[in-house]
């Protein structure tokens, strides 16, 4: 995982605490280490991928993306290596409780997604609250 300029020294808690949560349970819950515990953590229970289909969109749950994951890992003989991703935040912008990531996530030097991360401050902290994308070909 890499950290831009920005975020590595910046001075601002907030900043420092949305890296972290997206480091924790974004890149290492959802793709490194596969640990849906961090996801739950870090995640709103409300999130949802958002995507579009035509002229309908599209939701995948964070129950259903965790469902998936733990299904995933409970296959016999599967390779946690290959669930592994490089992933780096290229753009943090933070208004008071509310910020947006801009994230890139490789696999073996190739672009897979640019995904858009949406953060909200509640009283307990920093939670993703949802995610769009794209998929690179």
């Amino acid at each position: 995982m890499s950290i831009p300029p920005f975020a590595a020294g910046a001075s601002s808690h907030d900043e420092k605490t949305i890296v972290k949560t997206i480091a924790e349970s974004y890149f290492q819950g959802a793709y490194n280490a596969l640990d849906t515990a961090a996801m739950a953590r870090g995640f709103h229970p409300e999130f949802a991928i958002l995507g579009a289909d035509g002229d309908e969109m599209e939701r995948y749950t964070i129950s259903q993306w965790i469902a998936a994951i733990d299904g995933r890992k409970a296959q016999p003989g599967f390779d946690f290596e290959s669930a592994r991703r490089d992933c780096r935040i290229i753009d943090l912008n933070v208004t008071n409780g509310v910020a947006m990531a801009k994230v890139e996530i490789d696999k073996d030097g190739k672009l897979l997604y640019t995904d858009y991360l949406s953060l909200l401050k509640f009283a307990g902290g920093w939670k993703i609250a949802s995610k769009v994308y794209f998929e690179h070909a």
